[in-house]
């Protein structure tokens, strides 16, 4: 499930915007980084935290289409876009994994 919805967001956001940026997959990931953090801020049993972070959150971000896109912008010589992408995303990841954290915590 978790693949197919990140196919559906990517596409999605690929549609509507027209940045040099791969803006699906920065979407993808911070809302993945949202979802694993209120998923670790909520009291769940190890296998449930397990299946939740795991299965569905695992499926659903791309570490490695991130780095694929960030590699072809930097052979594209975008090197602006690149060093963006890296930036913005590691950035967004980490500041919507503590609010998704703390957003959990308090249900």
């Amino acid at each position: 499930m978790g693949s197919v919805l990140r196919f559906l967001v990517d596409r999605e956001v690929i549609r509507r915007a027209t940045r040099p940026l791969p803006l699906g997959t920065l979407a993808v990931n911070v809302s993945g980084a949202a979802l694993l953090g209120f998923f670790g801020g909520l009291v769940l049993s190890k296998e449930a935290a397990l299946l939740a972070g795991t299965a569905f959150v695992g499926a659903y971000t791309t570490f490695s289409t991130w780095m694929l896109e960030t590699q072809r912008l930097g052979e594209e010589r975008q090197l602006r876009a690149a060093l963006a992408n890296i930036v913005v995303s590691v950035a967004l990841g980490t500041t919507a994994a503590l609010v998704g954290q703390r957003i959990g915590a308090h249900i």
